[in-house]
């Protein structure tokens, strides 16, 4: 028998190039101009000059195509339009080489931001998997399949068990446990029965439902958590909006100096009208930024490298640079802080019994639930090598009591796992009921006949890393906050052992966005850490957005930096390289602004001819890349 690979579809493979179109075309053009320089020797002027022309126009094409339709739509000039006269400035002096490796430096970060931004892009994509197409709408006796998009206020639609619920209401008819974590991030299921409210985007688990519809399909909690995504990503940050008010002013005294330069001299200081043009073009060379540009880079690049090494992932050099300057960090609970799901942390048993006799039975009734405390029992009885029960009892009858627990008949004995509000009071356990319940834990009774006979608390525990990391930022002055939707108890609960500053509990989507933007007004630099889509909004919102490895599409799509092997002490790892970086980058930025300074000085003293000038200017660049190197160690 032989296997045949398939070949990747040729849309997708022309999909790929697309996207990275300009990635290919300034590598290409890096390509052509090692090749003349290498080949120089070899290659007659004219073959040498096409290849730097080439080089010139698939490297320069995208940015000059930038640069002009901006210029155009904003009426103003570039970075993009210096960055081309000066690599055509170069070439007009007989310096190809210098004026194509501009273009190449200049392409290539163009093409890196880019690529960043298109994948930054791909979290609504991913939302919009979530959300049913179609919904069963049902009218007299009938059923038919309709698009969400047409369903109207107070239309019943049906969900079977098992499937997501495509849009807002209130249950008609029917009840069901509702796995809200798509939007609240509890992990454990609601129940939910008639006139309760159900969210589009949630799961129903065990039970078909007639929902009433409350919400268009666009004004659904999902669709505003979609449209609050979108809204944060939108914002620009004060260093960008600086920057781009910046450019123009700079770009056009730069060349207007250079203006000047071809003719003032000529006039006022007797140089001849060549001597003019000269050192004009040799101020547009010197004066370019493609030092400014090799400060930040190389810098940037080796500091993303080695967090990716520690598992630390960065979307792109402005967020590695701002999460150095966080001052406070807000924290989703579960999955983040916690496992994200329930284990039992706690085992009590009457003393007329022993865990032999209980176990067994609880591991039988439990075993082929998909209820997430009945993994959770089970798993506890497995760790206890308890094997289950008798072979002749192995074929457990179990009846669900309606969102309160399960029921069984062993031995001609009625036994009960469930809530302690339905099961009934015990004396026995009722101190350390109230205990457990207090330390936020999920209390469920085990009743054989008429008697209580154990009890099992289940917690979503703290992850093991997540107060050693939470220990660290408090000694570098950073506050913590953790932000779920879990109620009180619970909250405070693992606040406190988790070491956290503060918490807000019953936090919904909108109301995470809401205290992120209250701690950027007191602390102005803000991180959110967080795995769910529900925390996507949130995530946008902050300075920096922080997603754990395992999770969501969204959440990962949505950060800025992904934690890959979701270790939260990874993070104060993550903000000494960004600091270091960021001293790195000022000492750059410090030392090609001196260099141009000079280099420009020396030309107007006729002191500083053309090979120097590129001697210095290159050189500047070279050495302030060997430094931003350095972050590799």
């Amino acid at each position: 028998m032989s296997t045949k690979t398939r070949s990747p579809h040729p849309s997708n493979t022309i999909q790929k190039i697309s996207e990275h179109k300009e990635l290919i075309a300034a590598l290409f053009s890096g390509f052509l101009i090692a090749i003349a320089w290498l080949l120089e020797a070899y290659l007659s002027q004219s073959l040498w000059v096409i290849l730097h022309l080439i080089a010139f126009i698939i490297g320069g094409y995208a940015k000059a195509k930038e640069g002009i339709t901006e210029t155009i739509r904003n009426k103003d000039l570039n970075v993009e339009m210096l960055m081309i006269f000066a690599a055509i400035g170069a070439a007009a002096i007989g310096y190809w080489t210098e004026g194509a490796i501009l273009i190449f430096i200049f392409a290539l970060s163009g093409a890196l931001e880019t690529y960043t931004m298109n994948k930054s892009n791909k979290e609504i994509s991913s939302l919009m998997k979530l959300q049913p197409e179609e919904a069963w709408r049902i009218e007299g006796e009938e059923k038919e399949i309709v698009p969400v998009s047409s369903l109207q206020i107070d239309d019943i639609i049906y969900v079977r068990a098992g499937e997501r619920i495509p849009a807002d209401g209130k249950i008609d008819r029917g009840e069901t446990s509702i796995d809200e974590s798509a939007i609240t991030g509890e992990s454990i299921p609601v129940r939910k029965t008639e006139n309760e409210e159900v969210l589009a985007g949630t799961v129903a688990l065990d039970g078909s439902i007639y929902i009433r519809i409350t919400k268009p399909a666009d004004q659904t909690l999902f669709q505003q958590i979609i449209q609050m995504i979108q809204s944060a990503q939108e914002e620009k940050s004060p260093s960008q909006l600086f920057i781009e008010k910046f450019e123009g002013s700079y770009v056009k005294i730069v060349l207007i100096v250079v203006f000047f330069m071809m003719f003032i001299p000529y006039f006022l200081f007797d140089w001849t009208i060549q001597d003019s043009i000269y050192r004009a073009m040799i101020l547009l060379v010197v004066a370019s930024p493609c030092a400014l540009v090799a400060s930040i880079m190389p810098a940037t690049l080796s500091a993303i490298s080695k967090s990716a090494r520690s598992g630390v992932l960065f979307k792109g050099g402005v967020h590695i640079e701002n999460i150095g300057h966080i001052q406070a960090i807000a924290f989703d609970k579960t999955g983040t802080l916690t496992k994200g799901k329930p284990e039992v942390t706690d085992f009590h048993i009457h003393p007329d019994y022993t865990k032999e006799e209980i176990l067994p039975i609880a591991m039988a009734m439990e075993q082929d639930s998909t209820h997430p405390l009945a993994h959770a029992i089970v798993t506890f009885c497995q760790q206890h090598k308890m094997d289950g029960l008798p072979e002749e009892d192995i074929h457990v009858s179990v009846s669900t009591l309606a969102g309160n627990g399960i029921s069984a008949i062993i031995q001609n004995v009625t036994w009960v796992i469930g809530k302690p509000d339905y099961i009934g009071f015990e004396a026995y356990f009722e101190l350390t009921t109230k205990r457990l319940a207090a330390e936020g834990k999920t209390i469920v009774y085990v009743k054989k006949g008429d008697q209580v006979v154990a009890l099992f608390a289940l917690k979503d525990t703290v992850r093991n890393d997540s107060i050693q990391a939470i220990k660290l930022l408090k000694q570098q002055g950073i506050h913590t906050v953790m932000l779920t939707g879990d109620h009180e108890l619970t909250a405070k609960a693992i606040a406190d052992e988790a070491g956290i500053d503060a918490y807000v509990a019953n936090c919904l989507p909108h109301e995470k966005v809401e205290e992120i933007k209250k701690l950027k007004e007191v602390y102005q630099h803000v991180a959110m850490v967080g795995d769910g889509i529900n925390d996507g909004p949130a995530l946008a919102t902050a300075n920096i957005g922080i997603a754990m490895g395992e999770g969501t599409d969204v959440a990962l799509e949505t950060a800025d930096v992904v934690l890959m092997k979701n270790n939260l002490s990874r993070i104060t790892n993550a903000i000494h390289t960004s600091k270091k970086m960021n001293r790195i980058v000022k000492q750059n930025i410090f030392f090609s602004l001196a260099v141009i300074a000079v280099l420009i000085a020396s030309n107007f003293l006729q002191v500083l001819d053309m090979p120097l000038g590129v001697i210095g200017h290159e050189g500047s660049t070279i050495l302030v890349i060997l430094n931003g190197l350095r972050l590799l160690k």
